[in-house]
């Protein structure tokens, strides 16, 4: 940790880095997007809005953010609502082991610290799901601790600006360590919240991954690199072909079948020892994905983490589903009103839009397979 200070000293001195923060901060106040998390100097608001934000887009993020405050406005009702009620709040976003931590942590900050969140960055990352990342955010936004944030977005300004190049993985943690160091320089100690924000957000709509605008940039007189510096290759995705049973009914139940629909969907909920998403529920897996062409009734290309799922979903008759469907898990005949409100995979929840089961999903959720080819 010392070389890689005294190499931010070489590079920032105090009245360059006085200048920056106010091209910044100045930046920032005319520039910044209107999102509903800035409107709030709620710690818990914040929290929720970074764990959302975590390897998801901002676009996807608004509405949803807006749907889970409304559902739970406060810590202690998070805290008291059932894991599916939150589960089904989180549905779509993916990775869901970040609702299950949010979850987890407003229990124990209700039941410990009287629904209280902690202030600083060192106590908050002793809750479940809170890194270094998240916490810094939560204090300094909300509290105006002196801590830098670091996120993907803030590690590639300051690579650039710094002029420092990783070329291999191996190298990537010394790396880390030196922008670590320059951030904690560079935050403004008067205003640390909004540096933070404003140095993220130029990450998000400035200096881009591809095509930096930098004759935009308000702090590109201090750029060494103006973009151009070398990165390692991206890790290639993983490929993966699975079916899916759609398997509808109109209920059994007469009281169920004079509901709006009267219909009834097939779900399943798979134990954790062989999916990924325990708790979620979801379309039964097909025994064979190769569907045939008169059965086929669409495909999806869904991504989970690092894996590019190709999905080929079959329409399947009730009295063929054992035949057809592998049976890994408890299953339910679910009104198809019911099954809207339920912790669905976003899998789940987008084939279901398509097939206008469901209100129409977003989009730019959903990406058609032209055909049965692949790209990684």
């Amino acid at each position: 940790m010392p070389y890689a200070g005294k190499m931010v000293r070489q590079i920032f001195e105090s009245g360059t880095i006085s200048a920056l923060r106010r091209c910044l901060i100045d930046w920032y106040e005319r520039n910044r997007r209107d999102l509903p998390w800035r409107n709030s100097q709620d710690p818990y608001a914040i929290w929720v809005s970074e764990i959302m934000l975590q390897q998801t887009r901002v676009a996807v993020v608004i509405d949803r953010y807006q749907a889970f405050m409304t559902r739970f406005p406060t810590l202690v009702s998070l805290a008291l609502a059932p894991e599916q009620d939150v589960l089904a709040q989180w549905s779509g976003l993916g990775y869901y082991r970040r609702a299950r931590m949010l979850h987890k942590a407003a229990q124990l900050v209700a039941a410990q610290r009287e629904g209280n969140l902690p202030v600083t960055s060192t106590e908050l990352r002793l809750l479940p799901g809170i890194g270094a990342y998240t916490s810094a955010a939560i204090a300094s936004i909300a509290h105006g601790e002196v801590v830098a944030v670091v996120d993907g977005n803030v590690e590639r300004v300051l690579s650039r600006m710094a002029g420092w190049e990783v070329v291999s993985r191996t190298g990537a943690t010394a790396l880390r360590r030196k922008i670590e160091a320059l951030a904690a320089q560079l935050v403004d100690p008067a205003r640390p919240g909004d540096f933070n924000q404003a140095l993220m957000e130029l990450g998000a709509t400035v200096c881009l991954p591809r095509n930096p605008q930098c004759l935009t940039c308000p702090i590109s007189a201090v750029c060494k690199t103006r973009g151009e510096h070398k990165t390692p290759p991206r890790a290639r995705m993983l490929s993966c072909e699975v079916g899916h049973a759609l398997s509808v009914r109109t209920s059994h139940n007469t009281a169920k079948a004079c509901c709006p629909s009267g219909r009834e969907v097939l779900l399943e909920q798979r134990p954790a020892s062989v999916t990924v998403m325990p708790g979620m529920w979801e379309l039964p897996l097909l025994r064979n994905a190769a569907v045939p062409e008169e059965d086929l009734r669409m495909t999806v290309r869904h991504a989970i983490m690092q894996v590019n799922y190709y999905v080929r979903i079959r329409t399947v008759f009730e009295d063929d589903v054992q035949e057809l469907a592998i049976a890994a898990g408890e299953r339910r005949w679910v009104p198809l009103g019911e099954a809207a409100g339920m912790a669905l995979t976003g899998l789940t929840r987008k084939v279901l839009s398509r097939a206008r089961l469901f209100p129409a999903a977003p989009l730019d959720s959903i990406t058609p397979l032209a055909g049965v080819g692949m790209r990684g």
